[in-house]
């Protein structure tokens, strides 16, 4: 079993949480089987892409969390 984790939940103002979207219970989970393999994949996930504007910021949170 995987122990170490990410949450990806919503901002309170993501536009995303609206009922006919995703919701305010929305969230993703992803698994990784080392500490290490999560720092990495955090690290990546949560990098600013080349494509954003000036301004633009990531709407969602993530969570470290473990099992």
């Amino acid at each position: 079993m995987k122990k170490y984790g990410i949450r990806i939940t919503l901002t309170e103002d993501n536009p995303m949480r609206l009922p006919h979207l995703l919701g305010d219970d929305w969230e993703s989970l992803h698994w990784y089987d080392t500490e290490a393999e999560r720092e990495t994949a955090l690290a990546e996930i949560t990098r600013r892409l080349p494509n954003y504007r000036r301004g633009d910021e990531i709407a969602q949170v993530f969570t470290r969390i473990e099992q």
